[in-house]
């Protein structure tokens, strides 16, 4: 399928064309019918992409702050590596469309295959032919409502959740500052609920538009005609509210609003305008300002967007969902007009071209739509499944190990943000390693994989990957959630499996692995615990050499307060913060101590994730793992100390290490960057399939880490030591 993409290091826009994505449990899969040009938000990320390095940096400032930061914790190589990995590559464009539903997940039961749905979402009503969309962000059209005006359903969420934090009455009086498609639709609003508006904005063929739309009165800012509109309107004591939805640098909106606003009146911020607000005039009208956040509450929640979760109506009367449904039944009504706002409508194959027009000022517009070309039969069918990969009996005999195959042909489920920058650029330049297919949910990353490393194909059916005879082994990249299930099918397959932290999130899934390695008779596997591999802890343990008793091991790990909406917050479904990253930090203890855990304790700080673990082992040694996230940011990530027999072993976040004893032992110089052996992992990985040699660490040690992972939660809930099953 096609899909409008724009690299944001180059600027370049493309139709690219983009695997189909699958339909996941909790949405459906809509084939795009129209979806809207956004000529605001749409055109400033263009306008962004083409500034120069230094014009991207003044212009997202919060960007540059995360940069800075992650200098400080990973070194500037690895953020660099990072920064670059983001910037060149492929991001996409849209969020408001309407489209026929082609497929529908598992747990919808609210629209079938062949309706017709408005869907909203900036990573899920994309300009492309095809979209997952969640439940909770799509909403059934009306009968009879225009396909091409229900592509205006986000839009319109966006302006009707600025109106609702208005609070607007009948009666009132309200300034709208700024004419362009968002100001548009709040000027209707407003009129059909019995508001008298007065709009603002320098472009008279926008006011004159605005007027024809219902506003009493339009006039550019600097218009003295303005300020004695709204003295006539409202007797001279102000508006009661207003609504800034323009966009620029200027602070002119802001200002002329605390002018012409009665005292006490609102002024509610919808667009992305400059707001350094005049105290005084604010503070002597005491002001109310209030922030329109998108659609509407549920916005930035992962629960309520993507797992579906809805807020109950008695407590929240209007949700984003709501809101769509909301005004699609003003449009079905005539209650709002959008055909006056469509100023273009263009062949969705002509979009790179309709971009470049609308970005050089050739085409003039308020709305723009794309038109999607008809596909006959989809509309009425929904697509057949492919059948899952058949579990192997027990008596079948397991797929043969591919010895000394050269090149080692590698497939990858999942191509995120780690993939990309600590694994992928690792193998793409590796001999001996052919990059077969990457697998993924969503379309664009699957390409942007494909064309930034080398991958001969790009899909987003799995079960075609399994069954490619072909593919030596398969990396499962993807989010916690999915670890243990994808692992288990990839051996169940035959392959050879590298599997991110965790494993897996619960006991069960554990189990479920061990089971598909006993039907099988493939123990192919491989957890992504690099700290083992990482040559200055590797050198560091030389040094330190065998010890005769038991050793006492502090690993303290500074991990920091993660930013709100990232999906490691999601602990209902992808565990918590330590159920997916604790597992390095028990594998690393256990590697230098050189067995595996019989027992862990943890006690949790109040009121935050901040842990403390301890692990003993069979010879008496215990390892305290102190996972903090309340610690100052520019502190090291990880400090790490062994003490036994008179000697000591310190790491100091993969930059220095030192062995104290007898002699004296300090790493020579500071590495250009962080090595945490994502490399030279992946290097004994990749010779083990090739020879068919034994995995680079045995399946009982990566049980072992992944069974004390799980422990924790057991032991925070217990208040006690847990006892690890079979340990020796």
């Amino acid at each position: 399928m096609k899909q409008v993409v724009q690299n944001y290091k180059s600027g370049e826009l493309a139709l690219l064309d983009v695997p189909v994505p699958g339909c996941k449990p909790g949405g459906v899969l809509v084939r795009s019918a129209y979806s809207l040009i956004s000529t605001g938000t749409e055109l400033m990320k263009v306008s962004e992409a083409g500034m120069s390095m230094v014009g991207k940096a003044r212009s997202r400032p919060d960007q540059v702050a995360k940069v800075m930061q992650s200098v400080a914790t990973n070194g500037v190589p690895a953020t660099y590596r990072k920064v670059m990995g983001k910037l060149d590559s492929y991001t996409p464009l849209g969020y408001s469309l309407c489209g026929v539903v082609e497929e529908v997940g598992a747990g919808v039961d609210d629209v079938k295959a062949g309706d017709l749905v408005a869907c909203a979402g900036n990573e899920h009503a994309l300009h492309a032919e095809l979209n997952w969309v969640p439940k909770n962000l799509y909403a059934p059209v009306p009968d009879g409502l225009a396909p091409r005006h229900a592509a205006f359903g986000t839009v319109g969420s966006i302006a009707l959740q600025g109106v609702r934090q208005g609070e607007s009455r009948l009666g009132e009086v309200a300034l709208v500052i700024g004419l362009g498609l968002i100001g548009q639709l709040v000027v209707q609003l407003l009129t059909a609920s019995g508001v008298r508006v007065v709009g603002v904005d320098p472009d008279p063929v926008r006011c004159e538009l605005a007027e024809r739309l219902g506003a009493a009165a339009c006039g550019d800012p600097a218009s003295a005609a303005v300020e004695a509109t709204v003295a006539e309107l409202t007797g001279g004591h102000g508006v009661d509210q207003v609504y800034l939805a323009a966009g620029g640098g200027s602070n002119e909106p802001v200002e002329l609003a605390a002018r012409l606003c009665r005292d006490r009146g609102r002024v509610v911020d919808i667009g992305k305008c400059r707001l350094d607000l005049p105290w005084n005039a604010y503070y002597e009208k005491e002001l109310d300002v209030r922030f329109s956040r998108s659609y509407g509450p549920g916005r930035y929640d992962p629960e309520y967007e993507l797992e579906g979760r809805d807020y109950p109506i008695g407590y929240v009367r209007w949700t984003e969902r709501r809101n769509l449904a909301c005004f699609l039944d003003l449009l079905a009504r005539g209650s709002v007009d959008v055909e006056p706002l469509v100023s273009h409508i263009a062949d969705f194959d002509d979009a790179v071209e309709t971009y470049r027009s609308l970005k050089d000022g050739e085409l003039k517009a308020v709305a723009v739509l794309f038109r999607y070309p008809e596909q006959a039969g989809h509309a009425a069918a929904p697509v057949v499944a492919v059948p899952a990969v058949a579990v192997p009996t027990a008596s079948r005999k397991p797929s043969p190990v591919r010895a000394a195959r050269t090149p080692v042909r590698l497939a990858f489920v999942g191509a995120g943000n780690y993939a990309t920058s600590m694994l992928l650029p690792h193998l793409a330049r590796r001999d001996g390693v052919e990059l077969a297919t990457v697998v993924t949910t969503t379309a664009l990353s699957a390409a942007n994989a494909q064309r930034k490393f080398g991958f001969a194909g790009a899909t987003t059916d799995l079960d075609a990957v399994l069954g490619d005879k072909s593919v030596d082994a398969v990396f499962v990249v993807t989010r916690h959630s999915s670890h243990a299930e994808l692992t288990r099918r990839a051996l169940l397959a035959g392959k050879s499996v590298f599997v991110e932290k965790p494993l897996a999130l619960t006991e069960d899934e554990l189990a479920s692995v061990l089971t598909a390695v006993e039907e099988s008779g493939n123990d192919r596997l491989q957890v992504g615990f690099n700290r083992r591999f990482a040559p200055l802890l590797q050198e560091a343990k030389k040094q330190f050499g065998a010890r005769t008793g038991p050793a006492s091991l502090r690993y303290l790990v500074n991990a920091g307060r993660l930013q709100h909406g990232s999906w490691y917050l999601r602990q209902g479904t992808e565990g918590s913060r330590f159920a997916g990253e604790g597992g390095h930090f028990i594998d690393t203890a256990s590697w230098l101590l050189e067995a595996d855990p019989v027992s862990v304790y943890a006690v949790a700080a109040s009121g935050n994730e901040d842990l403390q673990v301890v692990l003993r082992y069979p010879d008496g040694s215990t390892a305290t793992i102190s996972y903090v996230t309340t610690g100052a940011p520019g502190f090291p990530k990880e400090t790490l100390d062994v003490l036994a027999d008179g000697k000591v072993l310190r790491l100091d976040d993969f930059v220095r290490a030192s062995v104290h004893g007898p002699g004296k032992w300090v790493s020579s110089r500071l590495p250009k960057a962080r090595d945490k052996g994502q490399s030279a992992q992946l290097a004994a990985f990749v010779k083990a399939v090739r020879t068919g040699g034994p995995m680079p660490v045995p399946l009982e040690s990566l049980v072992a880490t992944t069974a004390a992972t799980l422990a924790v939660r057991a032991g925070l809930a217990g208040g006690a030591p847990v006892t690890l099953a079979g340990a020796r």
